[in-house]
């Protein structure tokens, strides 16, 4: 039941695959044998599953950002559909101050979104860092930073994060951002 209440795929499989697991280790012991060929398969089954899922977890071929203007109307309804989400997560958040808008396709599916302003001597601020709660275990935030050119793009040089992002900083850390003072930045490659 607990996997299935996983809003996480990653997760889902996984707990899926540790479940069939022991249930077929509990059918062997009790010796059920359709129920051990049917966890069996089930967790080849999640396997794969995962196999798939974590292959394409770093594929620039997954991923595109695409720049968007602040006041697109697509932008608006992922905005709004994902408010709640948004709210729980960055308090307080308005895209007013946002003149720099991203969003994280997967295929045809918007799965982040990035909104930024210019913070002066080169570096953008991160007014929010937003992902959908499924792909949160792929880290597409690492196609915004580190491997597109959206930010370089318009002249920044490093991105800071913002203070509501300081319970993030495992995720910031692999992302490559580091401490500069009371801030946590991104050195852009040049």
């Amino acid at each position: 039941m607990v996997s299935l209440l996983q809003t996480r795929i990653l997760r889902l499989r996984l707990l899926n695959l540790v479940g069939c697991v022991v249930l077929v280790g509990f059918n062997l012991a009790i010796p059920v044998w359709p129920m051990v060929g049917m966890n069996a398969v089930l967790a080849v089954i999640n396997v794969v599953q995962l196999w798939r899922l974590l292959r394409h977890r770093h594929d620039d071929a997954e991923y595109a950002v695409l720049e968007v203007n602040s006041t697109d109307a697509y932008l608006g309804h992922v905005l709004t559909a994902h408010h709640k989400d948004i709210s729980k997560f960055n308090p307080g958040f308005t895209s007013a101050a946002s003149p720099y808008a991203f969003l994280v396709q997967h295929g045809e599916r918007t799965v982040g979104v990035v909104l930024a302003h210019d913070a002066g001597e080169g570096r953008a601020q991160i007014d929010l860092d937003y992902v959908l709660p499924e792909y949160r275990d792929f880290t597409p935030g690492e196609f915004v930073y580190r491997r597109s050119d959206v930010f370089t793009d318009h002249g920044f040089h490093q991105v800071m994060a913002p203070p509501r992002m300081r319970d993030s900083t495992p995720y910031l850390t692999k992302l490559g951002f580091h401490r500069d003072g009371p801030n946590l930045v991104l050195n852009l490659p040049h």
